[in-house]
C-alpha cells in the first residue's frame, strides 16, 4: 500500500469521466472505506478504483498523476486503519480481479490481488514447499511481499526471485530479490513509490500430502489462537528481536500487562490474544490509536521496551504512517 501525495485537485469531475472511460477499471464513487478494510473501520474514499489487468492500473496511475489527484493504493486493506474522516482522493484497489497464477516447476508467478491462502494452498497442491506458513494469513499477495508477510517467523520474501512493479507514471520496474531489501516485516517496498502487481517466486520441492497437513495444522492452531470471529487486522504490533529474547513476543507483554479485553470505545484488546484489537461493532479509529497508545505506555513501563506498529494508519489528507507514529508528527 502506498500513499502519493499531490497538489490539491483543480478538476475531479474531469478525472472520473477519464478514469470511466478505460474498459479494464471497475469505478465506485463515495465508498465507506470500512467496507474494504478487515477491521471495518473507515470513513468515505470519493472514488475507488479496481482496475482489471495491469494495463488498465497503468493507464489509471497515467491519469491520476496528469489530474493531480491524491491516490492511495491498497490491497486488501488487511494492514491498514482507515481514519473515520476518510479519504478525499482516489483510492487504487488492486483486488481479485488481479488474481491470476501459474506455476511451472518450481517457479511460481502470481499476480498482486490473488487471496494470500488461495496462493500459499495452490503452492502446496503442486507440491511445493515453503508457502505453508502463508496459509493463514489474510489480505493479498501483493501487500504480504510489501510487508514481508508471515507467520512463524518467516516471511515470504525468503522464497522471492523477483517483483514486477508500476511506478507513479505508470512504468514498470522489475526488482530482483536483493533490491527488496528485505528484513522482519519490512522491505524497500514500503518507502518506495512503486505498486507490486507480480510477483516470481521459487520453493522447494515436497510433498503435497505433508505439505496438505502442515497448513491443515496451522489453520487449526490459528483458530485456537487468534480471534476470528470480530473483525480485526490480525498482529497489530511488531516482534522486537531484543524484547523477544528477554521479555517474549508483543502478545506475551501485553498479556502479563494485564490488558487482555481492556477496551476504548468499541475497541478491545482481544481476550483470545494480547497482540490483536478487535472491532466490537462500531469501533472508530481514534478508539484504535488511543488504545495502540495505552498498549504502548503500559508495556513501556513493565519491560523498558517500546512496542512498534505493524499495522499503518491511513490520516485524512492521505498520510500513511506506522500507527503508533501520530500522522501530524511526520
Amino acid at each position: 500500500m502506498h500513499v502519493i501525495d499531490a497538489p490539491r485537485l483543480l478538476d475531479f469531475a474531469g478525472l472520473v469521466a477519464a478514469l470511466a472511460q478505460l474498459p479494464e477499471l471497475r469505478l465506485r464513487q463515495g465508498v465507506p472505506l470500512r467496507s474494504l478494510s478487515r477491521w471495518q473501520i473507515g470513513g468515505p474514499a470519493r472514488v475507488v478504483a479496481e482496475p482489471l489487468s495491469v494495463a488498465a492500473t497503468a493507464q489509471a496511475l497515467r491519469l491520476i498523476k496528469a489530474h493531480g489527484a491524491p491516490l492511495l493504493v491498497i490491497g486488501d486493506g488487511s494492514n491498514l486503519l482507515f481514519d473515520d474522516e476518510g479519504f478525499d482522493g482516489v483510492v487504487l484497489h488492486i483486488g481479485r480481479a488481479m488474481s491470476s497464477m501459474r506455476i511451472e516447476g518450481r517457479r511460481v508467478v502470481a499476480q498482486a490481488g490473488i487471496w494470500t491462502p488461495i496462493f500459499a494452498r495452490r503452492v502446496g497442491c503442486a507440491g511445493l514447499s515453503g508457502a505453508e506458513h502463508a496459509v493463514g494469513i489474510p489480505g493479498t499477495l501483493g501487500g504480504l511481499v510489501v510487508m514481508n508477510g508471515g507467520s512463524l517467523r518467516k516471511g515470504i520474501g525468503e522464497n522471492l526471485v523477483s517483483v514486477t512493479c508500476l511506478d507513479h507514471d505508470g512504468e514498470t520496474r522489475v526488482l530482483s530479490h536483493d533490491e527488496c531489501g528485505f528484513a522482519y516485516r519490512t522491505s524497500v517496498l514500503q518507502t518506495r513509490e512503486l505498486i507490486v502487481v507480480e510477483a516470481e517466486f521459487e520453493f522447494a520441492p515436497g510433498e503435497a500430502r505433508e505439505i496438505r497437513r502442515e497448513m491443515i495444522k496451522i489453520m487449526a492452531a490459528r483458530r485456537k489462537k487468534f480471534p476470528l470471529r470480530l473483525p480485526n487486522c490480525g498482529s497489530v504490533f511488531l516482534s522486537n528481536p531484543a524484547m523477544y529474547d528477554t521479555v517474549g513476543p508483543p502478545g506475551k507483554a501485553i498479556e502479563e500487562a494485564g490488558l487482555r479485553g481492556t477496551r476504548i470505545g468499541d475497541a478491545q484488546i482481544a481476550p483470545e490474544h494480547g497482540n490483536f484489537i478487535v472491532n466490537l461493532g462500531a469501533a472508530r479509529s481514534a478508539d484504535v490509536l488511543a488504545l495502540i497508545g495505552l498498549v504502548r505506555k503500559a508495556v513501556y513501563e513493565r519491560t523498558r521496551f517500546w512496542l512498534d506498529c505493524e499495522v499503518r494508519h491511513v490520516s485524512s489528507n492521505g498520510h500513511l504512517t506506522p500507527a503508533h507514529i501520530p500522522a501530524e508528527a511526520l
